[in-house]
């Protein structure tokens, strides 16, 4: 049986829940993001923003200078991913083989509900008219009968669209002859560059191309992966087990930091949402990585391993602090960020550290930081506050004083 696979993509989705949840701003052109009058960037912006040329993550200065009328909101994570709960809920009824691929995108493979509920394409309309009448948003789909065709005819059905690619080879060989080679999946700018100096730019030029000669500009793993999308071909199924591999959070400061202090205070704070976030899903890292960028825009990353997997804040704060603290401020620090990848579901054994008296301490630290979670989730974010501690101090502590 040929397979049928979905490809959901919810149009602009944090600005529409925004237009949702404030009628008064539906048909005006909505940005979500940082403000205009401080440093950061744009998340995502509705399709009457996009008209002047805004984008995601492009500075909201300069979303405000193209776009001065726009309505300027920050995100609300809570609200979003509740609406994204509401719209995979939706896909669950029609299939359970369903590949999240961030909070507003993912791919169905509806070849076995096809019995059901009909053709893909009768599929892909009660999906979309149910989250329209349930959620109060719009979605717009993609059907084929591989991955890589499902999110080319997402793309073309934007917005709030569906798009069926034929079945037949020359059909889909006509769909995508006229296509730019950055549409094939792994094509970057940089390799499209030297596809384009090569004299290949749209993908019937990718099916036409030498093999050899194509070999020669990107390497023949890579040629052989874009000789075969070029021509419509994508065994990979669709992964229900998909999970993270990594854990980050991000800070751009307002004004350039000077002061190595109030970094190190946003660092724990990011530290201590990367562990609620990896605690969620009951889950340990082995790596830790630090990102710093300067005032001049240049950024670095400098990462170490764990002794032994961890999930608590104390560990990820220790690691992050080490990694900061190991560089020198040469000048202002525009961004920092912490992240933790290498992910597994078991802790494994662990190094004891010099001041740890009992070898349960790493399971006492966890424990507390769970039941920190389970305030904040009762309580608010706001519940609890860290409180600074001389460093004196907490020789004492570790030495036994009371």
């Amino acid at each position: 049986m040929q397979r049928c696979i979905l490809h959901v993509d919810m149009d602009a989705f944090f600005a529409a829940v925004e237009q949702r949840d404030h009628p008064e701003w539906r048909g005006k052109p909505v940005i979500v993001g940082a403000p205009p009058d401080r440093r950061g960037v744009v998340s995502t912006c509705s399709y009457e923003a996009r008209v002047f040329g805004v984008r995601s993550a492009m500075p909201s200065r300069e979303a405000y200078r193209r776009c001065p009328h726009a309505i300027f909101v920050p995100c609300d994570m809570g609200r979003y991913e509740e609406a994204s709960q509401q719209v995979f809920a939706i896909f669950e009824r029609f299939t359970p083989l369903i590949e999240p691929l961030s909070i507003d995108e993912a791919f169905l493979d509806v070849t076995g509900g096809r019995t059901l509920f009909g053709s893909g394409e009768k599929i892909a309309r009660a999906i979309r008219e149910a989250i329209r009448n349930e959620v109060g948003l719009t979605a717009s789909v993609g059907i084929a009968h591989n991955k890589f065709l499902a999110k080319l005819a997402s793309e073309q059905a934007k917005p709030d669209g569906l798009a069926v690619i034929p079945e037949t080879t020359d059909a889909i060989l006509a769909f995508l002859a006229p296509l730019p080679v950055r549409a094939l999946w792994g094509v970057g700018r940089v390799t499209a560059q030297t596809l384009e100096k090569g004299g290949l730019r749209r993908i019937a030029d990718i099916r036409q191309a030498d093999p050899a000669f194509l070999a020669s500009l990107v390497g023949e793993h890579a040629a052989t992966h874009l000789m075969a999308l070029a021509h419509g071909e994508d065994a990979r199924p669709v992964q229900t087990d998909f999970e993270e591999k990594s854990i980050s959070r991000e800070h751009t400061f307002p004004e350039d930091c000077r002061d190595r202090s109030v970094v190190c205070e946003v660092l724990k704070t990011l530290a201590d949402d990367v562990g609620r976030r990896i605690r969620l899903q009951n889950r340990y890292a082995t790596l830790g990585k630090l990102k710093l960028r300067w005032a001049d825009f240049r950024t670095l990353t400098r990462q170490a391993p764990f002794p032994s997997p961890v999930c608590d804040d104390f560990a990820f704060r220790e690691q992050a602090l080490r990694l900061f603290q190991a560089q020198p401020l040469t000048q202002p620090v525009r961004l920092i960020g912490f992240g933790v990848s290498g992910l597994c579901n078991e802790c494994g054994a662990e190094q004891l550290a010099l001041f740890d008296s009992a070898p349960d301490a790493r399971e006492k630290r966890e424990r507390l930081c769970r039941t920190l979670d389970q305030v904040r989730e009762r309580l608010g974010d706001h519940a609890l506050r860290r409180v600074s501690v001389p460093e004196n101090e907490v020789e004492k502590g570790r030495a036994g004083s009371p």
